[in-house]
C-alpha cells in the first residue's frame, strides 16, 4: 500500500447468501490515511502514531446493499458498497466481505471518479509471479483469508482523494445444498453503527413451486419485526430487510445501532413426482431428485472412536454425542462400537440389533471410554469392516440394509501401519466398495486431507469437527445428515444420443432430507424423446421411476420480472461439474487426477470462476506515490484453511500460498514458559520448558546478518505458593534491528517505539497503530501487538492480564513468530535456531507415568531423547484460555534439543548479544 496507512475503523457489517451451517457477514472497513511528516530530504518519515478513534465524519458510508437472487437453487449474490471521502486529504478505504467457502468469487469491480478497476481470473501459477513480486516488495498479497468454520473473508483496499467516492461491487455463485429438508439463506448483520441506506433483499424462484417460506432474525423487536417485508407467491418468494437510518438507533440521537444478529430465510420446494423435477432452459438441464415419502433403509453402523492420549480433552463431547446419536438409533438398525489407540476394544465382538435394552447397555459402555496411548487408524477401521463382513457372511444382518463405518479421530496414525497410503489402501482393499466409510475429523491437528480421500475412496465423506464447546452438536448434525438412508445405488439415466457432459449421475446412497443433483448439456433441442428413468435399491423393493422432460419459459413462468440470469442453468452446470472435477483431483488414479484438474481449471477461467486452482487479479489505480503491485484473490482448500488456522490468528493471515513455503513452522513461547515448534507438514509439535530464577534474560532470536535481536525477561510469581513452586513468565521483550535503527521495548505496562532519536509510547489501554518505511505496528486493545519490520520478521506479542488481587500470579507476556522467512542461515536463539527447521523421528511408543501421556523414544540432532506427549496452549485465537496443541515434551530444560544448555543463552541486558 503506498504512503502510510491510518488505523482500519470498522463501520459496518453487511451480509451474504448461503445456506447453513455456513455463516455470511460484509463488511466496509474505513481507515484514515494522511501523509506522514517528512524530515527534510526525504531520507525517513518518522513512525507517526494513529489513534483508532479517528473522526469517521470525514468518510460517509453512502451504502450498503445485498442483493440474492436464486432461480433453482443456484444463488448469485452481489454486495454493492459505496464510500465518500469527504476529507481535504487522501483516506484509505478497507471493503471486506465473508461468503461461505463453497461459493465461487466470479466478479469485481471498483469505481472510482468514473474509472471502473475489474478483477481478471488468471490461472494460479501465472498469478503467482505477480503474488511473489507484490510479497518480495513487502506488499499485503492476500485478497482471501479463512474466516471462521465455513466462511472466506475477502479484503482489498484503495486510496481515494479528497471529496471522491468508491463503489465496490464483489459477485459470487453458490448452489444452495439441502440439509435435513430444507435450504437456509442465512445474512449476518453486524452494522457496528447506523448506516444511510442500508438494504437485504433476497429473490427465491422455484418452479416446482415453494411449500413454505420461513423468515426471522436474532435481533428483531416488536418495533423491528413490521420492516421484514415478505411476499410468497406459488413460485416465487420476495424477501427484503431495509430500516431507516432512525430505526436503526438503539435510542434518539445514537450512534449505536440495534441491528447485530442473524437474518435467516428457511425454505423448500413442492415435491410430488417420483422422478423428480428436470427442468432445461437455453439448451442445459438440470435434474432435482429427492421423491417424497419413502421408506428409510436400516442401517449397520459400526461406530469406530479414537481414545488416544490427545483425545482427553474432547472425550467429554464425545461421549455425550455418542449416547444422544445411540439414542437416535431405530430399533430395526444394528450397531458396534469399537474403541481404540494402540489396541482396538470392541464393546461386543458382532454388531447388535438397537433394541432399548441394547442401547442402554451401550450407553455404559460409552461413559467409561477415556483417552490413552496411541492411533492405529489401520487397525481399528479394519476391525470395524471385517466386523460387517463377517456379520453379513453369517446372515446376521439384513439382506436390504446398508453398511456403514463412521471414524471419528484427532491425530495422525502413529501405531501399527502409520504409512497413510499404505492405510488408503488397505482399507480400500477390505471395504471393496461394498460399505460407506464416514471419518470425522476432531481438532486440528488431524490430516483431514488423509480422512477426505479414504472417504471418498469408499462411498463417504469426511467432515471437520471443530474443537469448540458445541463439538458434540457438530457430531449430532452430522449423524443426522446420514442417519436415515432411503435408497442405495441410485441411478438417473438420460437418451445417449439427447445429452452430453452430464454431471456424476450415480449415487452410492440418497439420505432423507438431502437432495441429488446431476446436469449436462443438450445435444438438440428435439425433446420430444427425453425421457428419464431412475433406479435405486429400496427398503424392500427396487425403485423405479421415469418421466419426461419439459422445457421452461421463465418468460411465461414469470412475466412480470425483468431478466434474471438466463443462464443459470449453465453457470449451475459449470458449478457442479468443477465441484466434482475437484474431488476427482484429489481421490482418483494419477491419470484421472491429472485430467480432472486440467478440465477442472479450462472451466474455471471460461466461466471466470474463482476456484482452487484459479486466481483473480486485482490491479489498483496509481497514487501519487507510483503504481501499488497487483492483489491476488485466491480460494483456500480445505487443507489450507486448516493450515491458515494453525499457524496464526486469521486476520493476520495471507490466503493466497505464502511464498516462504507454505508448511513452514511456527515458533512461539507462552505461559510458564513454554517453548513450542509447531511443524505443519508433520501435523506435529515440540516443545520444552525454561526454568530459571526470576529476572533472567533470554535471547530468543539473534541474526547477525540481519541485525535482529530478540530478548526476553522473566517474572516470577509475587510469592511462593503453597506447593513451593514459584512460576515464572516473561514480562519484557526487547527488539532490535540494527540495520533499520529500530529498537522496541515491549512491557506488561507499554510498549516504547525508538528510531531515529526519537520515542512514540503506545499503551495497552488503546486500540492504535503506526507505520512507517521500517516497520508497522498495530495494537489490539488489551491484546496483542503485532510487529511487521520490512523485508525482514513478523512478530506477535500477547497481553495476558491477570486479576490484581490474584495472591500468586501476575501479568505476562507470550511471544509468537508468524513469518521468518528472510531471516538469514545463521539466526540463532531458543526459538530462532528452529527458523529453518528440525529434522527427527519418533519411536518405541510406551506408557508413561500418566496414562494419557505416553513416552516415545526421540532420535534428533544425533542423540537420543526419552519423550512424552503432553500439551501446551495457543493463545492466539484464545488469548483467556487457549487451544491445546498436542506436542513431544523434552525434559531437562529441551536438553538435547536445543544447541547447548539453556545457560548459554543468557545475557546481560534487555539489548545485549552477551
Amino acid at each position: 500500500m503506498s504512503g502510510p496507512s491510518g488505523v482500519r475503523l470498522l463501520l459496518l457489517c453487511g451480509c451474504a447468501c448461503l445456506w447453513l451451517p455456513a455463516l455470511a457477514s460484509g463488511a466496509l472497513v474505513i481507515s484514515g490515511d494522511s501523509e506522514a511528516p517528512r524530515e527534510k530530504g526525504g531520507a525517513v518519515r518518522w513512525l507517526q502514531k494513529r489513534s483508532a478513534n479517528v473522526a469517521t465524519a470525514e468518510v460517509e458510508v453512502h451504502s450498503v446493499t445485498v442483493d440474492c437472487t436464486v432461480a433453482s437453487r443456484f444463488a448469485h449474490t452481489v454486495m454493492t458498497s459505496v464510500a465518500l471521502n469527504k476529507a481535504n486529504s487522501s483516506k484509505e478505504i478497507f471493503f471486506e466481505v465473508e461468503l461461505p467457502k463453497s461459493a465461487f468469487i466470479t466478479n469485481f469491480s471498483m469505481e472510482i471518479e468514473g474509472q471502473v478497476y475489474v478483477g481478471e481470473v488468471k490461472e494460479k501459477e501465472k498469478a503467482q509471479k505477480q503474488y511473489v513480486t507484490a510479497v518480495s516488495s513487502g506488499q499485503t498479497a492476500g485478497l482471501v483469508k479463512a474466516s471462521g468454520r465455513k466462511m472466506e473473508k475477502f479484503t482489498v483496499s484503495v486510496n481515494i482523494a479528497a471529496e471522491s467516492n468508491v463503489t465496490f461491487v464483489l459477485t459470487y455463485e453458490e448452489l444452495l445444498q439441502r440439509k435435513l429438508g430444507q435450504y437456509e439463506i442465512l445474512n449476518r448483520i453486524k452494522p457496528k453503527m447506523v448506516v444511510q441506506k442500508f438494504r437485504i433483499v433476497t429473490n427465491i424462484y422455484e418452479p416446482q413451486g415453494l411449500s413454505y417460506v420461513d423468515a426471522h432474525a436474532t435481533f428483531l423487536s416488536n418495533d423491528l419485526l413490521p420492516l421484514v417485508e415478505k411476499t410468497v407467491t406459488d413460485k416465487k418468494a420476495h424477501i427484503s430487510f431495509s430500516p431507516t437510518m432512525e430505526q436503526q438507533r438503539e435510542c434518539p440521537g445514537c450512534e449505536g445501532t440495534l441491528i447485530d444478529g442473524d437474518f435467516i430465510i428457511k425454505y423448500d420446494v413442492n415435491r410430488e413426482k417420483s422422478f423428480g423435477e428436470i427442468q432445461i432452459v437455453n439448451g442445459y438441464f438440470v435434474h432435482f431428485f429427492a421423491p417424497p415419502d419413502l421408506p428409510r433403509v436400516s442401517k449397520n453402523v459400526v461406530f469406530v472412536i479414537d481414545r488416544s492420549g490427545s483425545m482427553s480433552d474432547k472425550m467429554a463431547q464425545t461421549r455425550k454425542a455418542l449416547k444422544t446419536i445411540l439414542n437416535e438409533l431405530d430399533e430395526q438398525d444394528h450397531f458396534a462400537l469399537i474403541q481404540f489407540d494402540t489396541i482396538m476394544e470392541p464393546w461386543r465382538e458382532s454388531l447388535t440389533k438397537a433394541t432399548k435394552e441394547n442401547v442402554a447397555k451401550a450407553m455404559g459402555f460409552v461413559e467409561e471410554i477415556t483417552s490413552r496411548g496411541g492411533t492405529d487408524i489401520n487397525g481399528a477401521v479394519l476391525r470395524g469392516v471385517n466386523m460387517l463382513i463377517q456379520d453379513k457372511q453369517e446372515k446376521r444382518l439384513p439382506e436390504r440394509s446398508i453398511d456403514m463405518i463412521i471414524l471419528l479421530t484427532d491425530g495422525m496414525p502413529n501405531s501399527g501401519v502409520s504409512h497413510i497410503p499404505t492405510i488408503q489402501q488397505n482399507v480400500r482393499s477390505a471395504i471393496g466398495g461394498n460399505m460407506s466409510l464416514f471419518c470425522l475429523g476432531f481438532g486440528n491437528d488431524v490430516d483431514y486431507g488423509f480422512l477426505d480421500v479414504m472417504s471418498k475412496q469408499n462411498k463417504g465423506i469426511a467432515r471437520r469437527i471443530f474443537e469448540a464447546s458445541d463439538a458434540a452438536v457438530q457430531l449430532q448434525g452430522f449423524y443426522q445428515e446420514v442417519s436415515d438412508p432411503l435408497l442405495l445405488e441410485v441411478d438417473l439415466q438420460y437418451p445417449d444420443n439427447a445429452v452430453d457432459s452430464v454431471t456424476t449421475n450415480h449415487f452410492n446412497q440418497l439420505f432423507n432430507g438431502s437432495e441429488i443433483v446431476v446436469a449436462g448439456r443438450l445435444v438438440d433441442n428435439d425433446l420430444d424423446n427425453f425421457l428419464v428413468e431412475v433406479f435405486g435399491q429400496g427398503f424392500e423393493n427396487d425403485f423405479k421411476a421415469q418421466g419426461a422432460a419439459t422445457v421452461l419459459d421463465w418468460g411465461v413462468m414469470y412475466p412480470d420480472e425483468e431478466y434474471i440470469f438466463g443462464d443459470f442453468t449453465e453457470r449451475l452446470w459449470a458449478h457442479l461439474t468443477i465441484q466434482q472435477l475437484l474431488e476427482k483431483s484429489k481421490s482418483g488414479g494419477p491419470d484421472e487426477k491429472a485430467n480432472a484438474t486440467a478440465k477442472a481449471l479450462e472451466m474455471s477461467l471460461r466461466y471466470n470462476f474463482v476456484t482452487p486452482l484459479t486466481s483473480m487479479v486485482v490491479t489498483k489505480p496509481e497514487t501519487e506515490d507510483g503504481p501499488d503491485s497487483p492483489l491476488i484473490a485466491d480460494k483456500l482448500t480445505e487443507e489450507q484453511r486448516q493450515q491458515a488456522e494453525r499457524m496464526a490468528p486469521a486476520k493476520h493471515l495471507y490466503a493466497a500460498p505464502p511464498v516462504y513455503k507454505q508448511s513452514s513452522p511456527t515458533y512461539f513461547v507462552d505461559g510458564d514458559p513454554h517453548f513450542m515448534i509447531e511443524l505443519p507438514d508433520r501435523n506435529d509439535a515440540l516443545c520444552f520448558n525454561i526454568n530459571n530464577a526470576p529476572g533472567t534474560i533470554f535471547n530468543l532470536v539473534r541474526d547477525p546478518e540481519s541485525g535482529i535481536l530478540v530478548n526476553g525477561q522473566i517474572i516470577g510469581d509475587k510469592k511462593i505458593p503453597p506447593n513451593g513452586r514459584i512460576n515464572t513468565y516473561f514480562c519484557r521483550f526487547g527488539i532490535v534491528h540494527q540495520t533499520l535503527g529500530f529498537r522496541l521495548e515491549v512491557s506488561t505496562e507499554d510498549i516504547s517505539v525508538f528510531q531515529g532519536g526519537k520515542q512514540i509510547k503506545l499503551l495497552w489501554s488503546d486500540t492504535s497503530s503506526i507505520k512507517g518505511p521500517n516497520g508497522d505496528l498495530q495494537v489490539t486493545k488489551d491484546r496483542s501487538l503485532t510487529v511487521t519490520l520490512r523485508n525482514s520478521v513478523k512478530f506477535v506479542i500477547l497481553l495476558h492480564k491477570v486479576w490484581k488481587q490474584h495472591l500468586y500470579h501476575r501479568d505476562y507476556l507470550g511471544f509468537y513468530t508468524l513469518d521468518s522467512h528472510l531471516l538469514s542461515p545463521s539466526v540463532h536463539g531458543l526459538l530462532g535456531q528452529f527458523y529453518h527447521g528440525i529434522e527427527y523421528e519418533v519411536t518405541d511408543l510406551r506408557p508413561g507415568e500418566v496414562p494419557e501421556k505416553p513416552d516415545a523414544t526421540m532420535f534428533v540432532k544425533g542423540g537420543k531423547l526419552n519423550v512424552t506427549r503432553g500439551w501446551q496452549r495457543d493463545f492466539r485465537t484464545d488469548v483467556k484460555n487457549g487451544e491445546k496443541v498436542p506436542c513431544w515434551f523434552v525434559h531437562s530444560n529441551g536438553s538435547g534439543l536445543i544447541d547447548g544448555d539453556a545457560a548459554d543463552y543468557i545475557v546481560s541486558g534487555l539489548f545485549k548479544t552477551v
